[in-house]
């Protein structure tokens, strides 16, 4: 986000952070932002006052009470109307953070940030690998509700509660796809760990002590500590392809062939 929505979903997170310290239950509040996402998402005309700045923060404020009140708990009412006093660029962009909080909150409650990433990147291959488990969760004929019974089946008791919480959360859409939105999550959990994620793409499994040197350089370059996501795909031969947020480093023998041959064929 940028400008005064940026600042504004600055504050929110800091305000997320601070209350998470405190004691506050973050995996409990995680599903009360959602509900808070999905209605803005959903009411075109709350949203539109919500975020109109010529209307009083004090009247937005008392609005949001009166519907939200009895339904989420006083750490996501606070947060709802410090959201509606701030300064939105875009109506879109107060559903959109509320929905980022919550997978935030997600995420910081999980426990363990390093297993949850792993996991969701699991998951996203297994959705990828599996050509029936994409088209069950992508078909508009199948409810959410069977959507989400198929997820259970599959992740509950295998995975950790936080990564079950974020994979049945990809179903809402706002991210096109469950694949897409399991991509995403993934980078909110490494900012959360304030890190990155890097997608290694290698022919043979690298060792332990190769992802350690891997990672220490990917961290020394980025400034900040990098999750490994690796990829086996004896395609590529040797060497290895490297993806961290919008750097692509291919070092991988496929693509110096191709390239080789495209010199010969000029």
């Amino acid at each position: 986000m940028r400008g005064s929505s940026g600042e504004s979903f600055a504050q929110l997170t800091s305000a997320l952070r601070t209350a998470v310290s405190d004691g506050a239950d973050a995996s409990a509040l995680a599903g009360e932002l959602f509900a808070i996402a999905g209605t803005l998402r959903h009411e075109p005309a709350l949203r539109r006052v919500a975020t109109d700045a010529s209307v009083a923060a004090d009247a937005k404020q008392g609005l949001v009470k009166s519907l939200f009140g009895e339904r989420v708990s006083p750490l996501a009412l606070d947060l709802l109307s410090q959201g509606v006093a701030s300064r939105w660029i875009a109506t879109r962009d107060l559903p959109d953070s509320f929905e980022l909080l919550g997978e935030m909150a997600v995420a910081l409650g999980a426990g363990d940030t390093d297993r949850l990433a792993d996991e969701l990147f699991e998951v996203r291959q297994l959705i990828g690998d599996n050509p029936d488990l994409r088209d069950a969760l992508s078909n508009p004929l199948r409810s959410r509700a069977d959507k989400e019974s198929l997820l259970r089946q599959l992740l509950e008791g295998k995975v950790l509660p936080a990564t079950l919480t974020l994979t049945i959360q990809g179903l809402a859409g706002t991210y096109r796809t469950v694949g897409a939105s399991l991509d995403h999550y993934q980078e909110v959990v490494a900012e959360v760990g304030s890190g990155a994620v890097a997608t290694v793409q290698v022919a043979v499994p690298l060792t332990e002590s190769e992802r350690e040197r891997l990672a220490a350089v990917l961290a020394r370059d980025a400034g900040r500590p990098v999750h490994l996501n690796e990829i086996v795909d004896p395609s590529v031969i040797g060497g290895m392809r490297i993806e961290i947020g919008d750097q692509v480093i291919d070092g991988t023998i496929a693509t110096r062939l191709d390239d080789a041959r495209r010199k010969l064929a000029s």
